[in-house]
């Protein structure tokens, strides 16, 4: 979702103030866990008890908000940034410093049920996709598959 740094800022100010956010998803970056249209809720939270597998939402150099799952933290020129990818992305994406996150993913609203972040099969599929790579290669070719035949 393509914004603008003061949208951004209203975000940012409302998921600290209320305690959580919800946006509809529009890309397939996260699929199949996350999938265009899914309602996610955000809540904030502290860069220091992210675990390898979360989602979270931030807002990118490109102006774009991303949900992406956390890897790791690394330093860049002495700054602490993290690393994130989408789960049928190849590579990771450009490193982001703290100050661009918005929030953590808690929940996704499916059509006809609720996803929680802390289930079993969640943190199971964070698990997977992080550590067998090839997993984001074979959805990757089915996504190219799907949108061949949607196109054509």
């Amino acid at each position: 979702m393509q914004i603008d740094i003061h949208t951004f800022t209203l975000l940012k100010k409302a998921i600290n103030k209320d305690g959580w956010l919800e946006l509809p998803s529009s890309g397939n970056s996260m699929y199949p866990y996350i999938q265009k249209g899914n309602i996610c809720m955000f809540v904030p939270c502290k860069t220091s008890l992210l675990k390898k597998g979360d989602v979270i939402l931030y807002y990118s150099q490109t102006g774009e908000l991303i949900a992406h799952r956390f890897v790791k933290k690394t330093k860049v020129n002495n700054q602490t940034v993290l690393v994130l990818k989408g789960d049928t992305n190849l590579g990771f994406d450009q490193p982001i410093e703290e100050h661009w996150i918005l929030g953590e993913l808690v929940s996704i609203q499916k059509r006809h049920f609720t996803i929680t972040t802390n289930q079993l099969l969640s943190r199971l599929w964070g698990t997977l996709i992080l550590s067998f790579p090839f997993l984001s290669g074979i959805l990757r070719n089915y996504l190219n598959r799907k949108l061949d035949v949607h196109f054509n």
